[in-house]
């Protein structure tokens, strides 16, 4: 073996454990029962049998699995998607309900073929679950929407506890790492956000290991930190396919918890960083306060009636 090929071997650090509990094959078969996507399974997330077995939370992929962009790390399916399929956004809260979820994450493939990108949808699917789960607190992970900002005012109407949209890496990668996608225009969103609706939280995600430095990193945090963006989640690469980017290298944890502590330094109000951690990871831990606020008061409201949540078994 070639000092290059034990050098870009995945470490004993990115090993994942699985666990198929009940939860787990309870989970995956109202997934399809229901005919929804997850960015789980789609984009082939380490931290599903972690996250599914505990049923705190679950990220939702809207829109059809089509994607019409083609970014060279992302295992989503790429091509010309379906026609809407707009009972979606009922069957997903439904799952929701019988789940008995704390906080949901709906996040949806690239719809570039859409005037709105989707928009009216995600509003829906976020209505949705208010409908039916008051208390679950729900997160929004949508594209850029071409900086469209009157479809971004369509999603914001739905009152969402968490806006999320990822920048992915740092700016001298982004033509190479994501298709289509502008690094400014990622910014620029974000802070638009916040002028819509300044109280809610905004986050932003990154990946490591394709070639960036830590002065790009650094440089990233800042500029994230310049537009506003209150949350951040730092990850490593994982190469989906051959098809996909290579993995130029693997960052231990101790590098992890360095950088987590310099995007605190920064202001970011929460920050997770890891070997494994996703854009959605542990994402029931990052609602601001008065999202948290208005779930607690919500079940205390709902117990005092002396009524129970019920979640109805796989």
């Amino acid at each position: 073996m070639s000092k290059q090929e034990e050098y870009i071997r995945k470490p004993d650090w990115l090993k994942v454990k699985i666990n198929t509990n009940e939860s787990f094959t309870g989970l995956k078969k109202l997934m399809r029962e229901k005919k929804l996507n997850t960015v789980c399974e789609e984009a082939r997330c380490p931290n599903i049998h972690e996250c599914w077995s505990e049923r705190k939370t679950a990220t939702f992929m809207i829109l059809g699995d089509t994607c019409t962009r083609g970014c060279r790390f992302c295992a989503v399916k790429t091509g010309l998607p379906n026609e809407l399929d707009l009972g979606e956004p009922e069957r997903v809260a439904e799952s929701v309900e019988i789940m008995g979820l704390k906080h949901v994450v709906v996040t949806a493939v690239a719809r570039d073929d859409l005037n709105d990108g989707g928009a009216a949808v995600f509003a829906e699917t976020v209505r949705a679950i208010r409908r039916r789960m008051p208390a679950t607190t729900v997160e929004i992970l949508p594209s850029d929407m071409k900086g469209d900002y009157e479809s971004l005012h369509t999603l914001m109407d739905s009152a969402p506890d968490i806006f999320n949209h990822n920048i992915e890496t740092v700016r001298r990668l982004t033509k190479r790492v994501r298709a289509r996608a502008m690094y400014d225009r990622s910014l620029q969103l974000l802070e638009r956000v916040k002028e819509i609706a300044p109280n809610t939280p905004t986050k932003s995600s990154i990946m490591v290991g394709l070639g960036e430095t830590k002065e790009e990193i650094i440089e990233t945090m800042d500029d994230l930190r310049a537009h506003n963006v209150d949350i951040m989640a730092i990850g490593q690469y994982l190469q989906p396919t051959k098809k996909h980017l290579n993995v130029e290298r693997y960052y231990h944890p101790d590098e992890f918890a360095e950088l987590k502590e310099i995007a605190l330094s920064k202001g970011f109000s929460h920050c997770e960083a890891g070997p494994m951690v996703r854009s959605s990871y542990h994402a029931d831990e990052q609602v601001n306060a008065t999202s948290a606020q208005r779930r607690i008061n919500y079940m205390k409201g709902y117990e005092s009636q002396g009524k129970k949540l019920e979640v109805e078994s796989f």
